[in-house]
């Protein structure tokens, strides 16, 4: 009902989708985009139809190794997408589609359902099976949109983890290659996210709708009639998706990115400035590009769009992520690399995206072009459109006023996380603009800190002041400039911060952290105390319980602008080559101080981790040091915690700071984390003043409670638990309706428990007082594992209450659960970037490859300690890899293991069942649903069982009773020690 509802919606109005409920298989598929194929090509196929030979050139160009590969080519060439076929001695383009002809010309929009996925000949030995896909959306015969639907009684989640499926199943092959966008929903809660590949696809990812005013759309049906319309579900393909050249991934803007570049659209067309107020963390830069790009596309009459930065950003990743980009863009995106390029890009007849500084463009417009001269009026008279980044500050009012002045016909649209408001103007300057809205005209679209965390698009904050009480002046620096000081520090950096940094994930999955300080020489001398300490010289040492985890922690670097007639600028540079050989070092680089901004580029990219090959610990940082650099606009999700070593900075600032932190980034992160170590009454008024500023007017969302609230609440959630259950021992035998209860508690309990323990007040000590054990907590929560398991299975619904009604989250992942064993999807990560390196390693050595193929292999062997099944199978995988690196290239790796397991269990249970003359559906229901010793179906095996064939089979049988008995106990040995670790992937 709710498929044939929505097909009803789409198929609605004028000009919408058309229902073919005749295409359900591939060929069906392939037949009907040659159909469209030839009508849109009559002319250059000269009337003649494409041979069968000719449309297999066709289908082969179509089969895409990754839906990224698919999206390079989507882009097409001037808004075109084509294929090419050699006829004769003739080369055809053939134009499959044309993204200038949105809902009309030559677009054919056609809605399939029920398409049969059939198991392809390559899986009949894996547990692949024949799939059919709920609703699919194609333009122009190609499937670009896909939807999963669920009933009311299931989360959307379960759609999301159904399309994980599917694509490890390789079922999003051939044509079903090319799909951009997967949307999914069970009628209430309605998500989509951009097609990636089974290992790469996170729920992170997924992102609601919300319209112009940020209230959410939900509702499938509204869902489809804002974002599945003609023209919007094309334009979202055509016009707001995103490749991501560094991270190889699709990237679809999320909804108030559209919104914003939609009304910096219809601004322009008015010939109207504005402003963007986005949060800082929302993926502003990303905002921007498209911004920039689209009123080139969209409005004739601009000669040039110009992103106009700060010079200090240049070495941010701004322009990076601009290239990254616009890499595979119609529009070409240039940087200037002196004045005389930008006033040659000017004078061009090109309409191009211009990324230029401030700097350059009041030099030329002040001393390089002489008035009177034709290429004077030629620049001056362009009609361009100006985007500012971070344009609370990029540009000072004077400078704008000149650059208008000069540019008679230009419209301005800054970007920014902390506009200026009349509470923290520019300072008075004459009669030049104070506020953003007096500098840049009205804001045209506003998602504020509020906004962004309740959609899941940021984090909030958790801020701890810990800097020294009782102080009479708080800001006295004498009080913070000492070592006994910076050792109080850096004792709660390397010791306090388990959970800040992530230490509970496990090697490899661990976050980072930044140190600021308030000069380059106290940054230097937390580098140089920081060396001391990791070399066993001071009276801090490192915890033991931080290096089981990481041995080799804290991995540590430094940067700041190092300038040539700075009178310290000699020490400076002393210092920072000093640091540059730790760095080398430490990461096999070859960087000097000639270097310094290529460095910079390189620490950027490895303190982001958005390259595969930073996803290794071996190529990790934990902690970096700045002063001012990093601190805005700078992009890394694994970042979680700035500990900030200076007085408070200006609302704009700290912000702008607190938001390096909050990125979404996996599961776990859960808070941006912020820790304070001066003046903690003044910095507490200042992040509220500023946060309250920031979010239009509370505080509420966007930072967490403090240790005084949440302590009690914990204790008040223990109390709770052990009302419900005494001790772990007593949940197996409680009723279902008894354990939706537990689960409930539990839920509430570990989470209480998992902010307890991130904040640096925290000790594991303290337990002993709470009166309970870490050990205990574990009995606890892996019994909660299983009821969750027993709630899922559980049939009864009907009779007792929905797992939903006693409030448990089926979805819940444990937070306080430390897994310092090593991941399983971390070493499968590992195993696809030695199978798949990412292009920019393409020219990898041997010697590279197998120090990588080495590290896997050692972590295969932690691993062992706790699964010797699971560690086998990869070991034997490794080995094959080791020895022809080519054999599973472009091949899921997470879909090969589980492959692998899925045999070695069909082995196992072929085998038992051999030997014992029982039913294999039954064994095979047995170990799939194993929990606690407990075998669900017991009677039925015994009842299905042979014991006539075992018997005629046997020398000596046992007699009925004994054999039942003596089969069930292998059994179980069996599931114990073959199946269980098998189905374990932790």
């Amino acid at each position: 009902m709710i498929e044939q509802k929505l097909i009803e919606q789409l198929i609605y109005g004028d000009s919408q989708w058309t229902y073919r409920g005749d295409l359900k298989t591939e060929a069906d598929l392939w037949a009907n985009f040659r159909y469209i194929l030839e009508q849109n090509n009559k002319e250059r196929l000269d009337g003649e139809s494409l041979s069968d030979s000719e449309f297999e050139q066709v289908k082969n160009q179509l089969q895409f190794s990754s839906f990224y590969k698919a999206g390079e080519w989507l882009v097409g060439e001037n808004g075109k997408v084509q294929v090419h076929v050699q006829r004769d001695t003739k080369r055809l383009h053939l134009v499959v589609m044309n993204h200038e002809h949105i809902a009309g010309g030559s677009s054919v929009y056609e809605v399939i359902n029920q398409y049969e996925a059939l198991k392809t000949d390559e899986e009949t030995t894996g547990p692949g099976r024949d799939r059919r896909f709920d609703v699919t959306l194609m333009i122009n015969g190609l499937p670009m949109i896909h939807i999963e639907l669920k009933n009311k009684q299931h989360s959307y989640k379960d759609g999301f983890r159904q399309i994980k499926k599917y694509i490890g199943e390789g079922k999003f092959t051939g044509i079903f290659s090319a799909v951009q966008m997967f949307v999914v929903s069970n009628g209430v809660d309605t998500k989509y996210f951009a097609a990636a590949s089974d290992t790469e696809l996170k729920p992170e990812f997924m992102s609601g709708w919300v319209d112009k005013d940020n209230n959410p759309v939900s509702d499938y049906l509204e869902f489809a009639k804002s974002v599945l319309r003609i023209p919007e579900a094309h334009e979202m393909i055509a016009k707001y998706t995103v490749l991501d050249e560094d991270a190889k991934r699709l990237i679809l803007l999320r909804p108030y990115q559209i919104h914003a570049i939609e009304s910096i659209r219809e601004a322009s067309k008015e010939s109207k400035s504005g402003f963007v107020w986005h949060t800082t963390g929302s993926g502003k830069t990303l905002t921007s590009y498209k911004a920039t790009r689209n009123l080139l596309m969209d409005i004739p009459s601009i000669d040039k769009a110009i992103f106009l930065i700060d010079r200090k950003d240049l070495d941010m990743q701004t322009t990076m992520a601009f290239q990254a980009y616009a890499n595979n863009d119609l529009i070409d995106v240039d940087a200037t690399e002196n004045v005389n390029d930008l006033k040659k890009k000017l004078k061009s007849d090109d309409r191009q995206v211009i990324v230029t500084t401030i700097q350059k463009m009041q030099i030329l417009i002040s001393k390089r072009l002489q008035e009177g001269t034709a290429e004077y009026r030629k620049i001056r008279n362009l009609k361009i459109a100006f985007v500012v980044d971070e344009c609370h500050r990029a540009v000072a009012p004077k400078t704008k006023r000149e650059i208008e002045r000069f540019f008679g016909r230009s419209l301005w649209y800054g970007f920014t996380g902390t506009p200026r408001f009349a509470e923290n103007p520019y300072p008075q300057m004459g009669d030049l603009p104070r506020t953003t809205v007096e500098l840049y005209g009205n804001c045209l679209h506003r998602y504020t800190i509020q906004n962004a965390i309740h959609d899941n698009a940021v984090l909030g904050f958790q801020v701890e002041h810990n800097g020294p009480k009782n102080i009479e002046d708080e800001t006295d620096s004498n009080a913070y400039d000492n070592e006994a000081h910076m050792l109080k520090v850096l004792d709660i950096i390397l010791n306090k911060s388990f959970y800040k940094l992530g230490f509970q994930n496990g090697k490899g999955q661990t976050y980072e952290g930044m140190l600021t300080t308030s000069s380059i020489q106290i940054a230097q001398k937390y580098y140089d105390l920081l060396t001391k300490v990791k070399n066993g010289e001071t009276s801090l040492t490192i915890d033991e319980k931080m290096k089981q985890v990481l041995p080799d922690f804290p991995k540590f670097a430094i940067t700041y602008s190092v300038t040539e007639n700075d009178e310290s600028s000699h020490v400076n540079q002393q210092k920072m080559q000093k640091s540059l050989d730790d760095y080398n070092k430490m990461f096999n680089t070859k960087y000097d101080l000639s270097q310094i901004q290529a460095y910079n580029g390189n620490l950027n990219k490895r303190l982001a981790r958005k390259d595969a090959k930073f996803k290794s610990r071996n190529e990790q940082l934990d902690l970096v040091i700045v002063v001012d650099r990093l601190l805005t606009g700078f992009d890394a999700p694994c970042m979680s915690t700035i500990f900030i070593d200076r007085q408070p900075m200006g609302p704009h600032d700290l912000i702008q700071a607190f938001s390096r932190t909050n990125r979404i980034f996996n599961k776990n992160k859960t808070y941006g984390q912020i820790v304070t170590f001066q003046a903690p009454k003044l910095f507490k008024k200042c992040v509220d003043d500023a946060v309250r500023l920031y979010s239009a007017g509370s505080t509420e969302k966007a930072i967490m409670s403090e240790w005084n609230e949440i302590e009690p609440a914990f204790r008040k959630a223990l109390s709770a638990l052990r009302v419900c259950a005494r001790t772990p021992s007593e949940i197996a035998n409680m009723s279902v309706k008894e354990k939706k209860i537990f689960a409930k508690i539990f839920q509430s309990f570990d989470s209480l428990f998992a902010q307890l323990k991130s904040f640096t007040r925290y000790d594991d000590s303290m337990l002993e007082k709470y009166g309970i054990t870490e050990a205990e907590y574990d009995d606890y929560a892996g019994h909660y594992k299983n009821v969750i398991e027993e709630i899922a299975d559980d049939k009864s619904d009907t009779q007792s209450e929905n797992a939903e009604d006693a409030g448990v989250d089926q979805d819940y992942e444990l937070m306080a659960y430390s897994s310092t064993k090593i991941d399983y999807e971390y070493i499968i990560n590992l195993i696809q970037n030695i199978v798949n390196p990412s292009e920019d390693e393409g020219n990898i050595t041997p010697e590279e490859r197998q120090k990588k193929i080495d590290e896997v292999k050692q972590y295969v062997e932690e691993l062992r300690k706790d699964n010797v099944k699971i560690a086998e199978l990869m070991s034997d995988l490794i080995a094959e890899i080791e020895k022809d690196d080519t054999k599973y290239r472009g091949q899921s790796i997470l879909n090969i293991v589980e492959n692998m397991k899925h045999d070695c269990v069909n082995k196992v249970i072929s085998d038992f069942c051999v030997t014992w003359y029982a039913s294999k559906n039954d064994v095979l229901y047995a170990a799939v649903h194993y929990r606690n010793g407990v075998i669900p179906n017991e009677n039925e095996i015994k009842a299905t069982c042979n014991y006539a064939g075992y018997k005629e089979e046997q020398e000596k049988p046992l007699p009925k009773f004994k054999y039942y008995n003596r089969m069930m106990a292998e059994l179980r040995k069996v599931l114990d020690e073959e199946i269980e670790p098998l189905m374990r992937t932790a």
